[in-house]
């Protein structure tokens, strides 16, 4: 919930705190409003809008994508990911030296169903988080996915609605990533954890249907970009497994990526149809932990 964020968020336009505003007889935050007199309406659904005076530049994945994305990955068929980032997550906390009793802040960017994030908060009990997600209809799902998850519509692109020095880890699955809003909000040993598609991810789907591979060096060029704003925290480390996908699943997937948009449905129907019934995938992915470059003051 939103409430269990609150002393997290930011302003977006000149990032100043944000507080509870107008309150419902039934004790439901109406609005956010900032020390500046900025307000920020809550939805019904529970998340917050939080963009500057531009608005939000893009809409993000509709409601299709999204319902395919919470079908493929309901199915448990990333449960392997879901092991890593958590677990990264953990070892960043204790890198940190966290205190047991804490309640550390986590924050996913592209947070979509708040998959990830709510079986992360789980592996970490007093954990709390923000998932921010540009697109409305994840949103709508992301703030019931966990009771301690508040969710944000923002550009991930612009500044974030998050104070300075105020999130001990920030979790990139698959999405955009902000090198220089990541070094600001991050705590003085807060790092990123990232998980970005490897060649090779998917591989048995490239050809029948008609989508690119991934392409190489991608990690390298992430890094090499986050330069002076985040350094590597050792060395990435490749996470790989077999999925046995059927029709249903593989449609799903390509349904929730990117591909979607390219591929028009009912092409992509009869390239699926003659698949097997049944197939072996390969997903892999990498995981890159990012931590503030020391060379950075802090303010």
């Amino acid at each position: 919930m939103l409430s269990d964020v609150i002393d997290l968020l930011a302003d977006p336009v000149d990032g100043s705190p944000l507080h509870a505003g107008d309150v419902s007889e039934g004790g439901d935050w109406r609005t956010l409003v900032s020390d500046s007199g900025h307000s920020y309406d809550v939805a019904r659904q529970g998340y917050v809008t939080l963009a500057g005076g531009a608005g939000l530049r893009y809409s993000g994945d509709d409601a299709e994508m999204i319902s395919a994305r919470e079908t493929f990955l309901s199915g448990g068929h990333f449960a392997p990911f879901v092991e890593a980032v958590s677990a990264n997550v953990a070892d960043v906390l204790d890198d940190a030296d966290v205190a047991d009793d804490a309640h550390p802040a986590i924050v996913e960017i592209g947070a979509g169903t708040g998959y990830y994030l709510s079986h992360t908060l789980d592996s970490l009990p007093g954990s709390r988080g923000v998932g921010i997600d540009v697109s409305v209809p994840a949103a709508k799902r992301l703030a019931h996915c966990h009771p301690r998850v508040g969710a944000v519509v923002a550009d991930a692109w612009s500044r974030l609605p998050l104070l300075d020095n105020s999130v001990d880890a920030v979790t990139v699955i698959f999405a955009p990533r902000n090198a220089a809003e990541f070094a600001r909000i991050l705590t003085e040993r807060g790092q990123v954890v990232v998980l970005t598609a490897d060649a090779g991810h998917l591989a048995e789907l490239r050809a029948p249907l008609g989508i690119i591979d991934v392409e190489e060096g991608k990690v390298e060029r992430m890094i090499s970009q986050a330069s002076g704003h985040l350094v590597p925290v050792g060395e990435p480390e490749t996470v790989e497994f077999t999925m046995n996908l059927d029709q249903a699943s593989i449609a799903a997937q390509i349904g929730m990526s990117p591909s979607a948009r390219h591929i028009h449905p009912d092409v992509l129907a009869e390239r699926i149809a003659t698949l097997p019934a049944t197939m072996e995938v390969t997903a892999r992915a990498k995981i890159t932990r990012l931590g503030r470059d020391p060379r950075l003051a802090r303010s």
